[in-house]
């Protein structure tokens, strides 16, 4: 039996020619830098406005709709994308739309989980090499290894896996709401894959004992409680939010920890004055976005597949319906279970 997530794909992608920036397509976007001018310097404006335009006419001839995650970039974030958030709040919403093509601007697991919510629907990723280090570093394999060792422990998954890894386990779960699904199972242990940092920081809130995987986000690994106190240093009044996939270190530095939709509403809540995100920097230029009174110090740590996903890119995916992503019935059936289970004990902790 197959494993693995089929991507389709015809041809080698061609990137798209350059478009001219007429004052036809100035009017169309003129709406959209206004709003994120700040963000994006003006003199690179007419570079993305003709594929902010060409896309966003072309998205409606194919009944699209284009799901970007917080990590892509602002001409994408706010200029073509009709879905923002999170990777599984992405999938959620989309497959709630009548769109019968779902573009993700993200990468490829991202791709997977919107493609096992909506198997009906055309899911594309623009380019096919947008990986996540996170998801890569465990395999369907590794996991059935892991229940011979320990036979009878319940396997909670982290959502950012691919579906093949999903498949193996007992119940996803999300950084947002790992405590709880953990908690669910009322096990004395629990195998947590496969971010070790992010199962630390569980581990911590929990009386349950987290059997660990060393997976790492290539992005979040590379922070340090010595940049956190440099930043402190650097800037009065700083508040810093970091992500779970943080090391302890710089987990155990910050003032707030939480996921990146968390981060969002902290910081709608609290409006602090001054503020660093410890996560990838291209959040921060698109949350500064809502927040104009807030100042963004800004830690440029870029993740390398976020940044495959471009406007020519989205634009060729459209034109070409290229790569198409499809997963296994059997593996999808699979993992939709173990994210169905997690969205149950979310339901179950709102009655």
């Amino acid at each position: 039996m197959l494993t693995k997530t089929i991507f389709q794909k015809s041809n080698p992608s061609v990137v798209e020619s350059g478009l001219d920036y007429t004052p036809e397509v100035a009017r169309a976007t003129a709406p959209i830098y206004d709003r994120v001018r700040d963000v994006i310097p003006e003199i690179e404006w007419p570079v993305h406005a003709p594929y902010i335009a060409a896309i966003n006419e072309f998205k409606r001839e194919r009944n699209a709709v284009i799901l970007a995650h917080n990590y892509q970039t602002p001409e994408i974030f706010h200029g073509v994308a009709d879905i923002t958030g999170d990777s599984l709040a992405l999938a959620q919403q989309g497959a709630r739309t009548r769109a019968e093509v779902i573009l993700l601007c993200g990468v490829h697991f991202m791709a997977e989980t919107a493609k096992i919510l909506s198997p009906e629907k055309t899911v594309l990723i623009p380019d096919l090499e947008a990986g996540c280090s996170l998801a890569s570093s465990i395999t369907a394999e590794d996991v059935r290894l892991l229940r011979q060792r320990y036979p009878g422990v319940p396997v909670v998954t982290y959502v950012n896996t691919s579906a093949a890894v999903k498949a193996e386990s007992d119940i996803c779960c999300t950084s947002a709401n790992a405590v709880e699904v953990v908690q669910s199972l009322g096990s004395d242990r629990v195998i947590f894959l496969p971010d070790e940092f992010l199962g630390r920081h569980v581990a911590g809130q929990t009386d349950v004992k987290l059997i660990l995987w060393t997976g790492h986000c290539e992005v979040h690994e590379r922070f340090s409680a010595a940049d956190l106190r440099h930043y402190r240093e650097s800037y009065k009044d700083l508040e810093i939010l970091a992500h779970p996939e943080c090391p302890p270190d710089v987990l155990a530095e910050a003032d707030f920890v939480g996921s990146t939709s968390g981060m969002i509403r902290h910081l709608g809540e609290q409006r602090p004055r001054r503020v660093v995100m410890v996560t990838e920097c291209s959040m921060s230029d698109n949350v500064a976005v809502e927040f104009p009174e807030v100042e963004f110090v800004r830690p440029c740590a870029l993740c390398p597949h976020m940044k495959r996903i471009t406007l020519p890119k989205i634009l060729h995916s459209l034109k070409t319906l290229e790569h198409r992503v499809e997963v296994e019935p059997v593996i999808a059936e699979r993992a939709r279970r173990a994210v169905e289970r997690m969205l149950a004990v979310g339901r179950g902790s709102r009655n």
